[in-house]
């Protein structure tokens, strides 16, 4: 189950939310470039990547931040790089472009404090931005809790595309990353589980005052849970290749 798009795109530009998706590629690209060995990028972990054993002696906490644009991959990035594109517009909407910024790199820190919680003497370095864009999923739930996102289903050879509200995408991928936190082993590598977890929790935190603002509970009522515009219209289109029966 993969969340591919929401149906409630920003009607503004939401230049944060590009500029982080373009800082995180050209991150990405940097490292398949330069790091030509494993000596390189042994040490561009060690000075990049949130170590929790490191913060404990008090080192490096400037991996704070930088962690969070690394990548272990390239599916790890396209899949972040997603996440950040279906969830951040709303909130950067909603928030103002400079704000947004201030909220996603506390989500993320946040998010990397609550993976050093879980383990503080582990030597497994963990990087992404998915703590941070778990801090906008988690925000995204508390404003939009209505909101309509596509998720597609793949199940063995069965591939299907549902539109379901985003308490249920978002609420079930929380729930997940929980069990997941609670059966890891902080020294093991894998998914940083509590990154993801702590991230949501901080970000629906931060949140709150722009929730109370806009009215709370009676925001969703103005708005019926979704953000404040109307639904994109999405269709597919048909093909040009004509249909053609089997014998």
């Amino acid at each position: 189950m993969f969340p591919i798009r929401d149906h409630n795109p920003s009607q503004s530009t939401p230049y944060v939310t590009n500029m982080l998706i373009a800082i995180n590629i050209a991150v990405y690209i940097y490292g398949l470039i330069a790091l030509g060995n494993e000596t390189a990028i042994s040490r561009y972990y060690y000075d990049y990547a949130m170590i929790p054993a490191r913060l404990s002696a008090g080192e490096n906490y400037p991996s704070l931040v930088t962690s969070l644009f690394i990548h272990a991959g390239f599916m790890h990035l396209a899949a972040n790089m997603l996440f950040l594109w279906i969830f951040g517009d709303n909130m950067e909407e909603e928030m103002g472009a400079i704000p947004f910024l201030a909220f996603y790199l506390i989500s993320g820190v946040g998010a990397d404090l609550a993976q050093f919680w879980s383990g503080p003497n582990s030597q497994v370095a963990t990087v992404g931005a998915s703590g941070a864009i778990a801090g906008v999923m988690g925000g995204y739930l508390l404003m939009f809790p209505k909101a309509k996102v596509d998720i597609l289903v793949i199940f063995i050879i069965f591939f299907k595309v549902f539109p379901v509200p985003s308490w249920i995408t978002l609420g079930l991928w929380f729930v997940i990353q929980l069990f997941g936190g609670v059966g890891a082993d902080p020294n093991g590598g894998g998914v940083a589980y509590w990154a993801h977890a702590g991230g949501f929790i901080i970000g629906l935190i931060i949140t709150l005052p722009l929730w109370i603002k806009r009215g709370a509970a009676d925001y969703w009522t103005v708005t019926d849970g979704h953000p404040p515009h109307p639904d994109a219209k999405y269709k597919f289109q048909k093909s040009s290749i004509p249909a053609v029966k089997r014998r």
